[in-house]
This record gives structure tokens, sequence and C-alpha cells, in this order.
């Protein structure tokens, strides 16, 4: 009787083993819902012109806004290059003249870096070595107008061309005029538009 119930008892163990197998191959995995589908977001041809009109207006406002700032450039750099002349056998600066020095001061001020070259003229009346005093002073003259309105001195320098570079052709009051002259020239940096500009 013994011999037989030890092989039933196997028989048992193992059909246990094979429905806990069974049950466990039936066990389904959690179910993930899906991610619902991406639209792209509808829009109405009106709300694609309030947009096509506000990107137009944008541009037209950058470009308005640079072709301010590229017109205020111009006019600094023309102030800085504006003359001074004088009288006669002078170096005196005229009120004119001084008009002409207070446009270029803000215009330095703003810009740093920039650096300029004063070059004194004469008119061809006298000799070559009394001329080439007659510029330096002169030159010395706006120089010295600038750095007493602000402008570091460093940043200027001066040079006398006496009558050796006439602007105006002829020997008549008007061209002499035109030839007793300081001349202003950008030696280093640039003139930037400054924030703000408009």
């Amino acid at each position: 009787m013994r011999s037989y119930q030890r092989p039933a008892r196997i028989l048992t163990t193992g059909a246990t083993v094979l429905v806990a197998l069974a049950a466990c191959s039936h066990v389904t995995p959690p179910q993930v819902a899906p991610a619902p589908p991406v639209t792209a977001k509808h829009t109405t041809a009106w709300e694609d012109s309030v947009v096509l009109t506000q990107m137009a207006a944008d541009r037209r406002a950058a470009e308005a806004a640079k072709a301010a700032a590229d017109r205020a450039v111009a006019a600094e750099q023309a102030a800085l290059g504006q003359m001074t002349f004088f009288s006669f056998d002078q170096a005196v600066l005229t009120e004119q003249d001084k008009a002409t020095l207070d446009a270029k001061i803000p215009v330095l001020l703003k810009n740093p870096d920039v650096q300029v070259q004063i070059a004194g003229n004469c008119d061809d009346r006298g000799s070559e070595t009394y001329n080439l005093a007659l510029g330096q002073r002169r030159a010395a003259a706006a120089k010295r107008y600038l750095v007493d309105h602000g402008v570091d001195g460093s940043r200027i320098t001066i040079i006398s061309y006496g009558l050796e570079k006439p602007i105006a052709k002829g020997d008549t009051e008007q061209s002499w005029a035109m030839d007793r002259n300081d001349q202003f020239v950008i030696i280093a940096g640039n003139v930037r538009a400054q924030p703000g500009t408009d």
C-alpha cells in the first residue's frame, strides 16, 4: 500500500505546479491607454491675417528705426567734419566757429573711441614758415575749445599744413577766406548710433 501512495503524491504535486503555471501564463499585462493623436492647432484665415499684419508692421518698424539711426549717424559724422574759418592773419575763434565746435562736442562725448585730427590751414599770402605757425595756432585754438568743453585732449591731434593745401582756387577774397580754415578728420573709431536714437 505504501508503494502506491508516493507516486500519487508526486502526481498531485506535479498537477498543482502545472495548474499554477497555466494560471500564470494567462495573466494579461496592464493596459496603457494610447496617447491622443497630436493635431495641429487650427487657425482661421482671420487669425492668420492678424499674424501676418503684425509681422509686416514689426518689419516696417525695424526698417524705420534702422533708417533713423543711419540718418542720425550721418548727421553726426557731418557735424564732426564741419570746418571752422578764420579772419585774415587771425587764429581767434569767431562765434560761428564756436557754434560749429559746439555741434561736435556731444558727438565726441557719446563716442569715446573716436579720435580726430585738426588740421590748420592758411591762404597763400605770406611766407611758408609764417603760415605753418599760423595754421598750428588755428588748430590749437579749436582743440583748446573742445578740451575746455569736456573732450579728452588725448583724443585730439593737431597739425598745420600752412598754405600747402588750399581748397579754393583763385586769388580773390572769397577763395582766400575758404582757405583759412581748420579741417577735422576722424583718425580712429567710428560714430555709432546711440540707444534711443530716433
